[in-house]
């Protein structure tokens, strides 16, 4: 599976998505010519907008810096309107999907900062047009790219307020917080917008999780780069490749022996008392040895720190003499027990379900 993984120190926006995407392998001229499939009855680029990509550095840093310069117009744009032209465009199934989901979660996020229905909420012309490129940008990179899965570092959140055309808004804006609703995010201590409601509409509806960089064998990484200078270097990273299973993994030990002189009986004894010394699991299966003999190997699991015990166990409750000793790796679903039930994930997918006694 192909994922991506966003890396945002100094924020996101969707200009710096988009900015990200190209630097890390999408082809310009393929979404320059994708986005020419927008109806140009209601959206003419060589009337409306000007597509800007440049390479640039921040603090020392290279990225590419994607900016969409738009003629000012005092229109504004419904969603019913951008929905349309959304619909009406010749782009793929996958994109009209995902950026109209976009553009919803967006809107109804505006809608209720303030007070109004979604149908009521109009973007200005000049903020529509950035949208749309920077959404449905978005959208055809990630099918370009072949992206499956999305996840998202935590987001930070910046200090002071917020210039807006109608005043002053406190940061982080109101549709940006009301999107951020249940994502890790952290005050960073840097003055400035550094989520915008875009960013934040298109990172929360494709990222699966905000975490930690997943599992993956990485091969492509991108820079997008903000406008405006920070303390630190403005630049949103992602990093795309192929995922790894998302197993939990760690190492124990296998302390084994054969058993050809020991009453069958005494077995579940033996076991019982090695369960009770730490271990794992333990287990026996019939083997025959040398010179035909009939006899039982002894396959005991535990944690490092508790081989002293489980051996003192197993020369205790058995008639061995000497054991071997593996370090074994494992890898495993996340498990948790709740309301008396085993619940088993593969990362956030539930896999396994059963009553735990």
């Amino acid at each position: 599976m192909r994922i991506a993984y966003f890396d945002a120190p100094s924020g996101l926006s969707g200009n710096m998505i988009l900015g990200a995407l190209i630097d890390a392998g999408l082809d310009e001229s393929y979404l320059r010519k994708e986005l020419l499939k927008l109806p140009t009855s209601n959206f003419k680029p060589q009337n409306k907008y000007q597509l800007i990509t440049t390479k640039t550095k921040k603090q020392g840093l290279a990225g590419t810096y994607f900016n969409v310069f738009v003629k000012k117009e005092d229109k504004h744009r419904s969603l019913a309107n951008i929905l349309l032209i959304i619909k009406k465009s010749k782009l793929s199934r996958s994109v009209k999907s995902k950026s109209s989901t976009i553009f919803k979660r967006l809107a109804a996020a505006e809608a209720k900062v303030h007070g109004i229905s979604v149908n009521k909420v109009h973007f200005h012309e000049v903020g529509a047009i950035d949208a749309i490129i920077d959404i449905v940008g978005a959208c055809i990179g990630f099918e370009k790219l072949e992206i499956e899965k999305v996840y998202c570092s935590p987001l930070p959140n910046g200090k002071g307020k917020i210039v807006h055309a109608h005043g002053l808004l406190p940061n982080p804006a109101p549709a940006a917080a009301e999107l951020l609703k249940g994502v890790p995010t952290y005050s960073a201590g840097i003055k400035g917008e550094l989520v915008t409601p875009t960013g934040a509409a298109i990172i929360t509806t494709v990222a699966e999780s905000f975490g930690d960089l997943p599992r993956l064998k990485v091969e492509e990484i991108g820079y997008g780069a903000g406008s405006i200078d920070l303390p630190i270097p403005n630049l949103l990273r992602v990093f795309i490749g192929e995922a790894e299973l998302p197993t939990e993994h760690d190492a124990i030990l296998q302390i084994e022996t054969n058993i050809d002189d020991m009453e069958p009986k005494r077995y579940d004894r033996a076991i019982a008392k090695i369960m009770k010394a730490g271990a794992l699991d333990a287990s026996v299966q019939p083997i025959r040895m040398k010179k035909q003999r009939e006899a039982v190997k002894l396959e005991v699991q535990c944690r490092p720190e508790d081989k002293g015990k489980i051996l003192n166990a197993v020369f205790t409750e058995t008639t061995t003499i000497g054991t071997r000793i593996f370090l074994v790796k494992r890898e495993k679903l996340r498990r948790e027990i709740r309301q008396g039930k085993k619940i088993s994930y593969l990362g956030s997918e539930i896999k396994r379900v059963k009553p735990e006694f």
